[in-house]
């Protein structure tokens, strides 16, 4: 099993699913664990007894809201506290240094820190990784219409000083305005859908997924998943 933390104050929910998506089209058993403070996934993913924390299923992934550590997980699915979950991908929605804590974000299999370049996103999501005390390995993964060096630049400087080991490879979210349309379209009719994204964003999409999984061999069979996605196979 494979644990990717998803870390920041920026709205990772859709992107989230629709990695969660291409993994769940590739044959995986994949949980999504909303651990964050505005429990997005609770108003976006359709459920039909909502209740304050529960597990639900959409699109073949599995989604926890309101349960804020392996162990009440667990004990909702009525497992024994000492076994062993049986997915294949665990991804955590992660805003708060609690979180990072009760899920052992620090030694998950990868972990992403996830921005855009208002203030808000960006001194918040820092704040968030600010108490970790040793060293932890993380990916930047910036949404911006228009990225620059200026940009760039500016997260170096305020980023100074916190324990993260930055990997040098960077993943960019060009988000344009024809994305976050379609994204809105998909949130109202419940569905998961690629097709009218930006080529762009689709390209991210296909990269992230093979940066989780760091294995060449299997790029086709992601670029295949999310071909059916797409087709709506």
């Amino acid at each position: 099993m494979k644990t990717v933390g998803f870390i920041g104050a920026y709205d990772k929910t859709d992107l989230i699913l629709y990695i969660a998506k291409i993994f769940q089209t590739m044959g995986n058993r994949v949980l999504v664990i909303d651990t964050t403070s505005l429990q997005k996934s609770k108003y976006i993913v359709p459920t039909i007894f909502p209740t304050k924390s529960y597990v639900t299923e959409f699109e073949g992934i599995d989604i926890t809201v309101g349960l804020y550590n392996y162990l009440s997980i667990k004990r909702y699915l009525g497992m024994p506290d000492h076994a062993a979950f049986d997915y294949d991908y665990i991804f955590l929605d992660i805003d708060s240094p609690e979180a990072l804590e009760d899920f052992g974000v620090k030694s998950a299999t990868k972990n992403y820190f996830v921005t855009g370049f208002d203030i808000y996103s960006l001194k918040r999501g820092l704040e968030i990784i600010a108490g970790v005390t040793e060293p932890m390995p993380l990916t930047k993964v910036f949404f911006s219409k228009d990225i620059t060096k200026e940009e760039d630049e500016y997260f170096d400087f305020i980023s100074l000083g916190i324990k993260a080991i930055w990997n040098e490879e960077k993943i960019y979210f060009p988000f344009e305005q024809g994305d976050e349309t379609v994204i809105m379209e998909n949130q109202r009719v419940s569905k998961i859908k690629f097709k009218k994204l930006t080529q762009l964003y689709k390209e991210s999409l296909i990269y992230m997924a093979e940066d989780i999984i760091n294995d060449e061999k299997q790029n086709s069979s992601i670029k295949k998943a999310f071909k059916q996605i797409e087709k709506g196979v």
